[in-house]
């Protein structure tokens, strides 16, 4: 791979999905002076004429002046390109990266679930892949407007052909430090496959649970039930990655079970989806670990139901049309 990113002191940024986690990291990177360059939909002309506001618990600001666009071939390649889109928009990513990235340039994937990296790899060619992942509670809650409510830190790992383990590498530590420049904490992953499945041991059971239930986290670990099926899914997870040579202990998945009763009561990003009737991830966070599995041969029964009721739900969604606004 080329060593031109790592030579660089002062990398350009590409938001791709300047959204309730791309809007915040980008935010963060400029304000601590990076140069960066927003790709935005709906609310560009909002943006461009009024700015991106953060409501931060680390503290709020605004930025009134950015490089935003509604066209990704008016944008200049960049170092580091950080895709945030829903995963229910990646198809797009055919179109929009090439445009943006450096040949000698990075992508990094903020999203959830299994193989997102593995499906630009063709589309990037010999760039840097990278995956993120996100332990931070942030919305967007209007046109310009991110609400960040709480966490903020990412785990970074290197992808490589088939997820073989790449250590930490020259690149993960260079954008790590620019990160961290911006205030954010970051955890490295020298096995990016075995911190994705660490990962969907949480996301699982909670996001889809919590559409399944309607119901937030605390709801879902009050009750002795759905805690406990909340456990067995978890297992069922950890079966899975195990047959990949990814081995979860017991004590991780007690340890985020605990975690999760103890926080403050919390609406996934799913349930969010569904709540505004948007087309959930269901693919990335639960459809591509079931794959996973039946190709191993792993029984999981739980995952099987769970993924069976979220089709539904979300054929729901994508037929019946949102109820109009009051």
């Amino acid at each position: 791979m080329s060593t031109a990113l790592q030579s660089q002191r002062n990398r350009s940024y590409a938001i791709i999905g300047t959204g309730a986690i791309g809007g915040f990291y980008g935010a963060k990177l400029q304000q601590a002076g990076f140069e960066v360059h927003f790709l935005l939909h709906s609310d560009y002309q909002f943006v461009r004429q009024r700015g991106l506001r953060v409501d931060s618990v680390w503290g709020d600001f605004t930025l009134d002046s950015l490089n935003v666009y509604n066209d990704v071939h008016q944008m200049p390649p960049c170092d580091v390109v950080i895709v945030a889109l829903k995963t229910t928009r990646n198809s797009l990513l055919t179109t929009l990266l090439p445009p943006v990235i450096k040949e000698s340039g990075a992508v990094l994937m903020l999203q959830n679930g299994l193989g997102n990296e593995e499906a630009i790899a063709p589309i990037v060619g010999p760039a840097h892949i990278l995956g993120g992942l996100c332990f931070i509670c942030s919305h967007k809650v209007g046109e310009g407007h991110i609400n960040h409510l709480d966490y903020g830190a990412i785990t970074l790992g290197e992808y490589a052909p088939d997820y073989h383990p790449l250590g930490i590498t020259a690149t993960l530590r260079d954008i790590a430090g620019d990160f961290e420049t911006a205030g954010i904490s970051i955890q490295f992953a020298e096995d990016l496959l075995l911190a994705r499945w660490k990962k969907l041991i949480w996301n699982i059971p909670y996001n889809g649970l919590s559409v399944v239930l309607n119901a937030r986290t605390d709801e879902i670990m009050g009750n002795e039930y759905t805690s406990l099926l909340c456990k067995q899914l978890m297992q069922e997870v950890g079966a899975v990655a195990a047959a990949y040579g990814r081995k979860i202990p017991e004590s991780f998945m007690q340890k985020m079970l605990d975690h999760t009763a103890n926080m403050q009561p919390y609406i996934t990003s799913m349930k969010l989806d569904y709540d505004h009737h948007r087309p959930l991830e269901l693919e990335s966070i639960i459809g591509n670990p079931l794959k996973a599995a039946i190709a191993k041969q792993i029984p999981v029964p739980k995952i099987a139901m769970l993924y069976a009721q979220l089709n539904f739900i979300n054929t729901q969604i994508k037929t019946t049309p949102p109820l109009p606004s009051s």
